[in-house]
């Protein structure tokens, strides 16, 4: 019985200082494993503070900015576009435009009747904006004189009556 408790007894000891062995190399293995790790090393990831690419860094700034640029350009050009033809489309405008064709032709078929009509005057004359417009018949010809008070320049056009007329 004594030799089967010194047994009992050796056999706890020998449990034991496995159980240490065991943690001790647990724990060695844990404290290499850290030991082996690298340092933690900082670096900036702007091209602006490290110098790595910073050529190609500054391209890009630059074409975005000079996008950003054209894009605000085209944007204005299409809104000064937009309001010249919302203004062009006004009524007003449209009304504006008719009136003066409508004047325009008016005056345009009285000139033609006063100078090819059935009785056609021999003289007349008319202003037109910053235009006076006068014209003689000689019966052959028909003499146009155009003259702008503005830059006081003078226009002669003569017409032939004969080889001129719209009828049959």
């Amino acid at each position: 019985m004594i030799f089967k408790e010194k047994n009992k007894k050796e056999d706890t000891t020998y449990i034991y200082r496995g159980v240490v062995l065991i943690g001790f190399i647990l724990f060695f293995g844990i404290l290499v494993q850290n030991l082996a790790a690298d340092e933690i090393k900082f670096g900036f990831k702007s091209p602006s503070f490290n110098g790595v690419g910073i050529s190609s860094h500054y391209l890009t700034v630059e074409s975005q900015e000079y996008s950003r640029k054209e894009k605000l350009r085209a944007d204005l050009r299409a809104l000064e576009e937009q309001r010249k033809r919302d203004e062009e489309n006004s009524v007003i405008s449209r009304f504006t435009k008719n009136l003066e064709s409508r004047i325009f032709a008016q005056i345009s078929r009285q000139i033609v009747d006063q100078l090819f009509g059935e009785n056609p005057a021999t003289t007349g004359s008319f202003t037109l904006f910053d235009n006076i417009i006068t014209w003689t018949s000689d019966g052959t010809y028909i003499t146009l004189t155009i003259y702008n008070t503005l830059d006081e320049t003078t226009t002669e056009i003569t017409i032939p009556i004969g080889d001129f007329g719209f009828g049959g």
